[in-house]
């Protein structure tokens, strides 16, 4: 089959969106001719992957709206003040750019892939063949009773947010995008729901992350300690609705002398959580270690036992599936994407009624896996086993070119 893909952001070895765009479509490109929208940003990442690992099945179509190209190497104010700006005019040319290929290649399917959200439209949905939109997220928002912990620049944000979500909801081409996709994917329950409201008709939840088999084996090869101090890991960018001060307050909650509590990642929160720990009487137990590269990453997951990841609102959290496929137990907030890829299994997800009570129900959590050493290692290798069996970018790609295989045949 020939398919069309758009992925605006599409790149080997970068994380995050970059990394869910280049996985899908290498994948899909085993099974069936793929060409590839994105933007030129990508081209020498890109072009130096193929150099060493060709796929035959794979062509890039590069392109940027009047020749303007976001670095994103840069990864600082200049790209995102103007990349949400860049996207929308990109997704613009991609259409008449899409539209002649088109022409020419006759192809079968067109699937949006990145960026993973609703409320930014796909023109490619104008072309006369069935349109894929997704997985895509964002409609995850902060629990309401959870602002009062907030500065007040962290509730504006939160505000500014929710309105720029509700904006892009008023998106006529956001509207048609969602009325002409043939199958609408949300990342979690939350952007299901929106998914709904704007007008999609088959609307179904699926992870856009995956980890592929190279990784899986990297990740074998860490063993969890089996000795104490027993120690939780948070990791991420230490931004408010991260909910890292909740894992915090849990931890001394919780009450443990003799654990410890790693906090991976950087961000304007940091020297506020610094005060927290001091406030807690925990600073002797909790180490910061900063922003570090992913192999390093790992390597500190692998010298824990337990992964905290509390945050508010998160499509993803890919951070999760890397501990459970490091055979570790998770406990997250029963909150967007952590809440599809973690079960009762592999981790403990706590409500988010109340900051008291989802303080309160980490803490129990923590007591729990810090005293029973087999019940860690039980959750932990169905962690791993859950990573296998559904999130593997092996399986995503399979999935994939059956249900392609599948719309075509039901035209």
């Amino acid at each position: 089959m020939k398919i069309l893909i758009s992925a605006y952001a599409c790149e080997p070895g970068q994380g995050s969106e970059p990394e869910v765009g280049w996985n899908v479509v290498r994948e899909v490109s085993k099974y069936h001719h793929v060409w590839v929208l994105t933007s030129n940003c990508h081209r020498l990442g890109i072009e130096t992957e193929l150099e060493s690992n060709p796929l035959p099945n794979l062509n890039f179509v590069y392109l940027d709206p009047f020749g303007w190209v976001i670095d994103w190497s840069l990864k600082g104010k200049q790209t995102q003040k103007w990349v949400q700006f860049h996207y929308y005019i990109w997704q613009i040319k991609a259409y008449f750019v899409s539209y002649l290929l088109y022409q020419e290649i006759h192809f079968d399917i067109v699937h949006h892939v990145t960026y993973v959200k609703y409320s930014s439209p796909s023109f490619l949905s104008l072309l006369p063949i069935p349109f894929i939109w997704g997985p895509v997220g964002g409609g995850e928002s902060t629990p309401k009773a959870f602002y009062k912990d907030f500065s007040l620049h962290s509730r504006i944000y939160e505000l500014l947010r929710n309105l720029a979500r509700w904006l892009g909801e008023q998106d006529p081409f956001v509207r048609l995008t969602a009325r002409r996709s043939i199958l609408a994917w949300a990342t979690t329950d939350d952007t299901a729901q929106r998914l709904h409201h704007i007008g999609a008709k088959n609307v179904q939840i699926r992870s856009q992350l995956g980890i592929s088999q190279e990784e899986l084996v990297k990740l074998a090869n860490y063993t969890m300690p089996l000795h104490s101090p027993i120690r939780f890991i948070s990791v991420g960018r230490l931004l408010h609705w991260k909910g890292f001060h909740l894992g915090l307050a849990a931890f001394a909650k919780a009450n443990l002398p003799d654990c410890e509590y790693w906090i991976v990642g950087e961000g304007s929160e940091e020297q506020q959580l610094q005060i927290i720990t001091q406030e807690l009487g925990i600073t002797e137990q909790v180490k910061f270690w900063g922003s570090l590269s992913r192999d390093q990453t790992w390597s500190k997951i692998g010298h824990c036992h337990i992964l905290v990841h509390p945050s508010l609102h998160e499509s993803g959290g890919f951070v999760c599936l890397e501990a459970m496929a490091l055979g570790q137990p998770v406990i997250c907030l029963d909150l967007g994407g952590p809440a599809i890829q973690v079960t009762s299994e592999t981790g403990f997800k706590i409500q988010a009624r109340t900051p008291e009570q989802a303080v309160q129900d980490i803490a129990k959590a923590m007591r729990c896996l810090a005293s029973d050493p087999e019940l860690r290692l039980r959750m932990g290798h169905a962690g791993q086993q859950r990573v296998k069996e559904f999130f593997s970018w092996e399986i995503q790609g399979f999935f994939l070119s059956e249900l392609y295989k599948e719309v075509c045949t039901q035209r």
